[in-house]
């Protein structure tokens, strides 16, 4: 047998640094709605298709890119993934038509195809035996991503309007010169790549597990995005300054973040399905409880619900790894990728239901979701843990 490979913590501490860049872009658009309601009388619909149209975009091509990835890595993907993305939403603010908007939208979301499956295959390639807690850091580094985004954009916009998305660029350009120079360099990351009748047989050998994992993943996705477009738009009409409601959010976010990597340790201990489960169940009345309550109680239901929420974040891209383990990019595609982008389609018709029967009715429907998440993933294999695999490899 050989031996364990060292863990490459410097390299992946890069990696997650560049995740938490690329998913602050990722939740961009959201942040510039309530200012382009403002401007242009934006109605809800046309606000979720635009975060849709990046969402899809990022989403449906990921399982195309961690197909060719697990015939052979191109680490070039990462970097200019990366500024791709950056240039594309730095344009976003200059432009006055809607359709011309949406096509930026949806070139940006190609930028983050392309880093996603590549960044998270390098992870789990570099993170010897604990791959479900450096993949959760990962992971959290990325929704941290998410969490600073309405802290560091909504003041730039509100203080020098939106053409000041030019600026935004300047990071994008940073982290990918620190990509080109320091990510991993083999462009193969596993052993012989797998043919595609041989890709499909692994598909359908798992399709039982597969399709209970990215339901999980569509419906907690649909919530997610939903909450990071919708949220924004039901501040702002409760009277909320934008100062005050970007830090809601992040409060939200951050405490995702937090549970994230609680997550993956859990599960690494207790198992990935008892975690995913009860957390995405758990969510649901916490959400409930923000509404229902005020003051500092409301913002800790608030934290605690986002916690519950992404706690399972990556814990089911590492099921899906483990699912088809032969296709780790591919899994990876479908988990980060396909499945939210159906979560992302699915938030046009929250849109549709905000704008006929209002944004407190849309939240509620929202809320309900990680419950239902919840049961399906009761039909989730039962796996060893990560530790029990440790012990018996002793």
């Amino acid at each position: 047998m050989s031996p364990e490979k060292p863990i490459e913590y410097s390299t992946i501490g890069i990696l997650s640094l560049a995740h938490m860049l690329n998913d602050m872009y990722s939740n961009y658009l959201p942040q510039m709605l309530p200012f382009l309601v403002a401007a242009t009388a934006l109605s809800t619909t046309r606000a979720a298709i635009l975060v849709s149209a990046f969402t899809i975009s990022s989403s449906f091509i990921q399982p195309i890119f961690g197909y060719f990835l697990d015939r052979q890595g191109k680490r070039w993907l990462v970097h200019v993934g990366t500024l791709w993305m950056a240039i594309m939403l730095s344009l976003t603010g200059l432009v006055q038509n809607y359709l011309l908007l949406v096509l930026l939208a949806g070139l940006a979301g190609l930028g983050t195809a392309a880093f996603h499956p590549q960044a998270s295959t390098m992870i789990t390639v570099i993170s010897g035996d604990r791959k479900a807690v450096l993949l959760s850091t990962f992971v959290a580094f990325g929704n941290i991503g998410f969490a600073l985004s309405p802290l560091l954009l909504v003041p730039l916009f509100q203080n020098y309007g939106l053409h000041a998305t030019i600026y935004t660029v300047i990071p994008g350009i940073f982290v990918a010169l620190l990509l080109f120079f320091f990510a991993p360099k083999n462009d193969v990351l596993g052993g012989n790549a797998p043919t595609l009748s041989e890709v499909i047989c692994s598909l359908r050998s798992a399709r039982s597990e597969l399709l209970a994992i990215t339901s999980v993943i569509a419906i907690r996705s649909l919530t997610y995005t939903g909450l990071l477009t919708i949220l924004p738009l039901y501040f702002q009409a409760q009277k909320l300054s934008s100062i005050a409601a970007s830090h809601l959010v992040f409060v939200m976010l951050f405490s995702g973040a937090i549970g994230g990597i609680l997550g993956g340790f859990i599960s690494d201990r207790y198992g990935r399905k008892p975690l995913i489960v009860s957390s995405l169940i758990l969510a649901t009345p916490l959400f409930y409880g923000f509404t229902q309550t005020q003051g500092t109680l409301s913002i800790v239901f608030l934290a605690l619900a986002g916690a519950s929420l992404l706690s399972s974040f990556s814990v089911t891209v590492v099921a899906a790894q483990e699912a088809i383990p032969n296709n780790k990019s591919l899994a990876a595609g479908l988990t980060m990728g396909f499945a939210g982008g159906v979560g992302g389609l699915l938030v046009i018709l929250i849109g549709r239901i905000g704008d006929l029967y209002g944004l407190s009715t849309a939240i509620s429907v929202l809320f309900f979701l990680p419950i239902a998440a919840g049961i399906i993933a009761l039909f989730m294999k039962n796996r060893p843990t990560a530790k029990s695999e440790r012990l018996a490899a002793r």
